[in-house]
């Protein structure tokens, strides 16, 4: 085996590209040797160029590499990744569904993500040292742990962690918090698939007749991404209000005894009294009969107003024919 064949990534005379045995090929893109030679029978990569008894990699190999490895973190599979490479040999170029892709993985909010140490996390949360609480943040992704500093933490959504400082100095317990945002998130994650789901088939459907979409077509899906993105928020946070005040409202009328507007069939409802009241009735006819004689005496005030405004009508229309 030559020089070149065994050294690693070594160039020609003249500047040539670098070339690679696979070990070294593997060693630069991060790879095993097993994946490439995997790649090689998918036909992901190019055939190598045969010289002797070893295979001879380029530069266009690593990058496909490299290349592969960045749509596999995105979450493509090999098939579709293929078909996407295919395109691109194809000379139908792949600038616009690489913008589509990085438009989709970018950041869907403006919040940036924080740092916080074990012992500003303990004294947010009132001093407390909740191991369990801690790792149930952590699988829920609500903190990351930093390689290599055991006592420090990479929070994603500073916004969401100080809402759990905020419940919590309200007395709701840690692992109450965990709970409940387990349960939000799956709600949460039903209506995010059912937006797109909605916005695939009326908008992005015709974008997507071509597998990979043309690079036009990738653009203006791209485009519309940044559309749409911010519409789902604004109906949530839209719909969230008026869900809010709706059983906020009904929450408050039942905890404090209120009746509702709408009283059907003879249902009973509770009503909140002073107490100099309930006492006065007590001590004119007798703890038995209080609720009795309070009925019916809100029933007599009912009968005494509407024959009031009965007479009340009957007066006026008198006037009336008087006049005329």
């Amino acid at each position: 085996m030559s020089g070149r064949e065994a050294g690693g990534a070594t160039a020609g005379s003249g500047g040539a590209a670098a070339e690679y045995r696979i070990e070294d090929l593997a060693h630069a893109s991060g790879a095993t040797v097993r994946t490439i030679r995997g790649y090689q029978d998918r036909g992901l990569l190019p055939t190598p160029e045969r010289r002797g008894r070893a295979n001879v990699y380029g530069e266009a190999h690593l990058a496909r590499l490299l290349q592969i490895a960045d749509l596999l973190e995105r979450g493509y599979t090999l098939a579709s990744i293929k078909e996407l490479l295919e395109a691109w040999d194809a000379g139908r170029g792949l600038g616009g569904v690489l913008g589509l892709v990085a438009e989709v993985h970018g950041p869907w909010t403006d919040e940036e993500a924080d740092r916080i140490t074990r012992t500003e996390l303990d004294a947010r949360f009132g001093g407390a040292q909740d191991d369990e609480a801690i790792a149930e943040a952590v699988a829920l992704g609500v903190l990351e742990r930093v390689p290599g500093k055991a006592d420090e933490f990479l929070v994603p959504s500073p916004q969401e962690l100080a809402v759990a400082v905020e419940l919590h100095a309200a007395g709701v317990p840690l692992l109450a918090i965990s709970s409940h945002l387990k349960e939000l998130r799956g709600q949460v994650e039903h209506i995010a698939s059912r937006f797109l789901e909605f916005t695939t088939e009326h908008v992005f459907a015709r974008y997507l007749g071509h597998r990979p979409p043309t690079d036009s077509d990738a653009a203006e899906a791209a485009s519309m991404v940044r559309r749409l993105r911010p519409l789902a928020q604004q109906t949530v946070d839209a719909e969230l209000a008026r869900a809010m005040r709706m059983f906020a409202t009904r929450h408050l009328h039942h905890h404090l005894g209120a009746q509702e507007s709408t009283i059907e069939g003879s249902e009973s409802r509770p009503v909140i009294l002073p107490a100099r009241t309930t006492q006065a009735v007590q001590d004119l006819v007798g703890a038995e009969q209080v609720a009795a004689f309070i009925a019916a005496a809100a029933e007599r005030e009912v009968q005494a107003r509407a024959l009031d405004a009965l007479t009340s009508s009957h007066a006026t229309a008198n006037k009336v024919d008087e006049r005329g």
